[in-house]
């Protein structure tokens, strides 16, 4: 049953999403450090950006792991608040 607010109580994989940022992590440091030895700036400064976003992004998904149910409810609490009154 559909309640409307899925947008907004949605959960997200965050296992998945900390082994595919942690993969994009070790690809974005080998990335930098490789350009740099080869001597191309530009290619090693948008590996160094990208490095930067997906450490961010390994934080906020460490956080909320850390929030436990509170962001992430487990399989035995339903993603959204069941409708009050039911039409028929």
């Amino acid at each position: 049953m559909r309640t409307g607010s899925e947008p907004t109580t949605a959960r997200s994989a965050l296992r998945m999403r900390l082994w595919l940022t942690l993969w994009g992590l070790a690809w974005a440091i080998f990335g930098t450090a490789a350009f740099a030895l080869a001597g191309r700036p530009g290619w090693a400064a948008a590996c160094g950006v990208l490095w930067l976003v997906v450490t961010v992004d390994l934080a906020m998904i460490l956080r909320h792991r850390r929030q436990g149910p509170h962001y992430q409810p487990g399989r035995d609490i339903p993603p959204y608040r069941p409708p009050e009154h039911r039409h028929p």
